[in-house]
């Protein structure tokens, strides 16, 4: 078993035009970023090496460890201590690459480990304009929460309810994350529920939850709740196959 792929220049861009084609045909429209092959000294960014790597001999994609990753990136970059890139280009760039351990719904890898899914489309829930400067008077928001979390209530700079240890930090948290950052679509979070929830629900602006962001999400209840929403969607769809229109 390879310790990691060996790259060479001619590779790497052959499978970055290989990424920006599939990028400027299907992704593109959604927002998703492409990171620059090089930089300004003409170097190959991280960036775009770590999605090669991942990319390569697509759609056929291996799982790759952080450690593979980081070796591969030395090659270029010998003093990296730890490669981030992956996490970042999928919930934050839009790229769909699967992180293991993150309760991921289409591939089942382990921990410390990557792989892309797919170059036809985005990350799941991530959308054209997900993050915007606009934001409203953030601290008008907090203060129409008395400097709370909408969802468990711990106060800013407090110690926090569930974790006594921590001092809650709020942040700007989507109501509905299918919709922009905007100051009608904020709540404060402290860390804790804003990470934790990871884009699974729309909020009311008390807080509470309303309903899911993305329904692919019921995937992760257990089977008894799942049998109990397929019992009462057969008896309102009238036991009708999804699939045929």
């Amino acid at each position: 078993m390879l310790d990691h792929l060996i790259l060479n220049k001619t590779s790497i861009e052959s499978i970055y035009k290989t990424i920006r084609e599939y990028h400027e045909k299907y992704l593109k429209q959604f927002g998703v970023k492409l990171p620059k092959l090089y930089d300004s000294q003409g170097n190959f960014t991280k960036d775009a090496l770590v999605l090669v790597y991942l990319t390569y001999d697509y759609p056929k994609t291996r799982i790759v460890s952080k450690e593979e990753l980081t070796k591969f990136v030395r090659s270029f970059y010998p003093d990296t201590n730890d490669v981030q890139q992956a996490r970042h280009l999928g919930a934050q760039a839009g790229w769909w690459i699967v992180a293991g351990g993150r309760d991921n719904i289409v591939l089942n890898i382990k921990r410390g480990s990557y792989q892309l899914y797919s170059l036809e489309q985005p990350y799941p829930g991530f959308k054209k304009g997900h993050r915007i400067a606009e934001t409203g008077d953030w601290k008008k928001i907090k203060e129409k929460y008395n400097y709370r979390c909408a969802t468990c209530g711990s106060q800013e700079d407090k110690p926090h309810f569930h974790w006594p240890g921590t001092k809650t930090i709020l942040q700007k948290a989507h109501m509905d994350p299918n919709k922009p950052l905007v100051a009608v679509n904020i709540i404060p979070q402290c860390q804790k529920c804003n990470r934790g929830d990871r884009n699974r629900w729309v909020y009311d602006d008390k807080g509470r939850v309303i309903k899911l962001a993305d329904a692919n999400f019921v995937r992760n209840f257990d089977k008894e709740v799942r049998e109990k929403i397929y019992r009462i969607l057969y008896k309102e769809f009238n036991g009708r196959n999804p699939f045929k229109k």
